[in-house]
């Protein structure tokens, strides 16, 4: 079946009331039928729920359809997409070692990397994501694991993820890839070699701004070891937001579908505006990456992200100009959002890092909505018409 499909096809077992959609499951615990019973499932013999820390039926439901859509074995979803980002790194190292990322990453997946990693004794490096070909240099013996994003948070850099996988094998390293943008519809790393795909369900997999929830996707035997971290540390994501996930996935391809068409236009627009330096989107032939991203997206994505010649004060005189977009740290909403990554979103990330990913003061980044594209342009418009 094709991706549309599977994510609305997928669904929980019916129970005797013969239910059409899938009902919550709003319960802490399970009943067993026996002592057998319980003694099998705690001995992983039986598979079945015990409790819902540990497994959900509207969790299960949405671990499988990401699974199906993603291409992967298996999946643990997470309270929150940060829960899935450190739970899909931390069960793979120990003290002494050493994890490779990309320097463009999410501002909190950063602070993971610097703030509290090292307090455990697992150092990292950063790798420049235009410039791969040093990559190899930053390689340690005691290096365990990749970490990625494509495209990335807030400045849309591209990698090669057929090349990161191949660079992956040849030093015998779990490569980790932040899919958060892209959604399983535009891009699936796992089918270009990747190990482990994680996502803040958050934001366009919900796509209405309502429930937070993040999920981890791979190899079933890298994934067994999230389970477990899970399991014993609790980050589990609630029925109800699972729910909430779950059928939102049913829809996920239209709304990329909008996003998307709705995304380039506006960077189309844009890009000869006279209080614009650049603007950035996967699919303008003017990104670095452009063939790259063609290659791997199917299409450009629903962020664009655009650099205002006046620098902060332009950025903060725009955002305050705007009538119709919402001023929010979240994106992927059916409703367009601005905001100003260097003093939000990446404002606990040094300066020198931020501008050596393209982070400047002046940058803005859009997450394009659903509404119509003219009204969107003409909210932008008139913001920058009053700077």
């Amino acid at each position: 079946m094709k991706f549309e499909t599977l994510a609305i096809r997928t669904q929980t077992k019916r129970s005797q009331e013969r239910e059409h959609s899938t009902p919550i499951f709003p319960t802490s615990s399970f009943v067993f039928d026996s002592a057998e019973q319980m003694r099998a499932l705690f001995a992983e013999e039986e598979e079945g729920n015990i409790y819902s820390r540990f497994s959900n039926p509207n969790c299960t439901e949405f671990e499988d359809k990401m699974c199906l859509l993603e291409g992967g074995e298996d999946a643990v979803s997470t309270a929150t997409g940060m829960a899935g980002i450190f739970s899909s790194i931390i069960p793979f190292l120990e003290a002494g070692d050493h994890i490779l990322a990309s320097r463009a990453i999410f501002g909190s997946s950063y602070q993971i990397l610097t703030n509290y990693l090292p307090k455990w004794g697992i150092s990292h490096s950063f790798a420049d994501p235009e410039k791969t070909e040093s990559w190899a240099s930053l390689i340690q013996p005691n290096t365990k694991m990749l970490f990625l994003e494509t495209p990335s948070n807030p400045a849309l850099d591209i990698i090669d993820l057929e090349w990161a996988a191949k660079f992956a094998q040849q030093h015998n390293l779990i490569l980790n890839v932040d899919n958060c943008f892209a959604t399983p519809y535009l891009q699936n790393p796992l089918k270009w070699g990747a190990d482990i795909v994680t996502h803040s369900a958050t934001k366009f997999i919900d796509g209405q701004g309502r429930v937070l929830g993040g999920i981890v996707i791979g190899k079933k035997e890298l994934i067994d070891k999230v389970r477990r971290f899970g399991r014993q540390t609790g980050p589990a994501l609630s029925p109800f937001n699972a729910w909430v996930l779950s059928k939102s996935l049913e829809t996920l391809a239209i709304r990329m579908d909008r996003h998307c068409t709705n995304a380039e236009a506006l960077a189309k627009h844009l890009i000869n505006h006279p209080l614009i330096n650049r603007v950035n989107y996967p699919f303008l032939e003017s990104h670095p990456a452009y063939g790259i991203a063609k290659k791997q997206m199917k299409m450009g994505g629903g962020v664009v992200t655009f650099e205002l010649k006046g620098g902060l004060e332009y950025g903060k005189k725009f955002l305050d100009n705007i009538q119709m977009i919402s001023l929010s740290a979240n994106l992927g909403d059916s409703r367009t959002i601005a905001t100003h990554p260097a003093s939000t979103t990446h404002s606990k990330v040094d300066e020198a890092t931020r501008l050596s990913v393209g982070i400047t003061n002046g940058l803005v980044r859009v997450s394009v909505g659903l509404e119509h594209i003219d009204d969107i342009v003409a909210d932008i418009e008139q913001a920058l018409g009053k700077i």
